[in-house]
């Protein structure tokens, strides 16, 4: 045993002399200040990844739009501002709300998980930069031209146009590219797409010609068809997808024919859109009947459509989700989508004898900001989060922030029936303001950083 570990020394020694010992390398640590990568904001880092500058750019206009339209409520209860007008604020909020900042949480969203689906790779951050800058700037201009100037409002809106054709024909770009066999969901993206570009260049022309009547269903043409369709689409393909990953013995229940059902009523909305100013330029001694039997119509196959997709609600697993607050959020957003059919046919019905929907406005806002805009907390939440390096939940301050929400959306529809102060639509509108503000500037603080786990992107 002696010899044994006299030979081991000397052996040892041997090599340590023959052998020059480094010591190990170890990489540089990543520039941090904090457990979360509380490091320095930088704007390089919007181009990291495209859903960190399309998102960026969303929340900037989605402040500015929000808070603009609370001023707008603020003055008309108190006229302490003595704002005027060249266009139509409601035509300018409508616009905005559809055509403004939701495509740039498109552009964001889908051109990080478009090419995954489709299989080919996808353009780098820096080239949607020019495409994504005319979006929000011109609709920046859109809003001051609705104080300032038509020419002005029309210049702004314009250019957004460009940018919108531009991301248009960069996605179908990627569509055309791919040899999967399963690109419906990103062929209706793009066809979808399409429909919002001929939209907003028909309400572009419409506000030119003064026809404000077709601007208005242009732009609703655009919410349903383009923006609605967008989000029917991600919902079918992702809300079942994350609620089997997230809820044990869940299937991922997303057959084709539902899309379809989904994207048949939104077909009836935007014939509905349409509808009564056709058969008010048809004129007519029958007209007022006709109105009400397509009133009737109409109203039937809402309140059907409604029970169709309040079903599918709770076959996606709603009540399951309930436990998972980030999963909730997905699934309660998608209620509301239910919800604003069933009140768009009961204002239909209600209104029969007056000849015009009874809550028309909040049946729109159940979709507006009850459906989409609780989905885009919920989704846009979980895409930040996730390509940010964070933990996918919901943390207790934007669960309050869905909570205040949801309080904001039934504001706006109280605010919508017959005899309802005004206030309560200034309030509706203070309550969107704060929630988007407080949600916007926080996410806005996550782009401009690195992922706090270190990894690219």
């Amino acid at each position: 045993m002696a010899i044994t570990h006299e030979w081991c020394r000397v052996k040892l020694e041997t090599v340590a002399k023959s052998h020059t010992v480094r010591p190990l390398r170890t990489p540089a640590p990543a520039a941090r200040t904090g457990p979360c990568g509380a490091q320095s904001w930088r704007p390089r880092h919007l181009l990291l990844a495209p859903h960190r500058l399309g998102f960026a750019l969303a929340v900037l206009l989605l402040l500015a739009s929000g808070a603009w339209w609370a001023l707008v409520q603020v003055d008309r209860v108190s006229a302490v501002l003595g704002l005027g007008y060249a266009v139509s604020p409601s035509l300018g909020h409508a616009a905005v709300m559809s055509f403004g900042f939701i495509p740039l949480f498109f552009t964001g969203f889908l051109f990080t998980a478009g090419p995954k689906w489709l299989a080919v790779r996808g353009p780098e951050a820096h080239a949607l930069v020019a495409p994504l800058l005319l979006q929000t700037g011109g609709w920046m201009v859109w809003l001051l031209g609705v104080h300032l100037s038509l020419g002005l409002t029309l210049v702004g809106g314009a250019v957004a146009l460009l940018g919108l054709a531009w991301v248009v024909a960069l996605f179908i770009g990627l569509v055309r590219r791919s040899q999967q066999a399963d690109r419906l969901h990103a062929r209706t993206v793009a066809a979808a797409g399409v429909l919002g570009v001929l939209s907003l260049g028909g309400m572009l022309g419409a506000v030119a010609l003064g026809a404000h009547d077709v601007a208005t269903a242009a732009v609703q043409t655009g919410l349903w068809g383009f923006v609605v369709v967008t989000y029917l689409v991600v919902a079918h393909r992702m809300i079942p997808f994350f609620t089997s990953s997230a809820v044990p013995m869940h299937d991922a229940w997303r057959p084709f024919w539902v899309l379809w059902v989904l994207l048949g009523a939104v077909a009836l909305e935007v014939a509905a859109v349409w509808m009564p100013m056709l058969m008010e330029w048809g004129g007519g001694g029958s007209a007022g009947r006709g109105a009400r039997a397509w009133m009737l119509g109409l109203g039937l196959m809402e309140l059907a459509a409604g029970s169709v997709i309040l079903w599918l609600a709770f076959v996606w697993g709603l009540v399951q989700s309930l436990s998972i607050r980030l999963l909730a959020m997905l699934h309660l957003g998608f209620l509301w989508l239910g919800v604003s059919f069933v009140l768009a046919g009961v204002s239909q019905l209600m209104g029969m004898r007056l000849g015009t929907p009874v809550l028309g406005l909040g049946a729109l806002h159940a979709l507006t900001m009850g459906c989409l805009g609780s989905l885009m907390l919920a989704m846009v939440t979980r895409v930040s989060c996730g390509h940010s390096g964070r933990a996918l939940v919901a943390d207790n301050l934007v669960w309050f922030l869905f909570w205040l929400l949801q309080l904001a959306v039934v504001v706006r529809i109280g605010a919508s029936a017959q005899g309802a102060p005004g206030w309560l639509l200034m309030a509706s509108a203070l309550l969107w303001a704060g929630v988007m503000a407080v949600w916007g500037l926080r996410l806005l603080g996550w782009y401009g950083r690195l992922r706090a786990d270190g990894r690219p992107g």
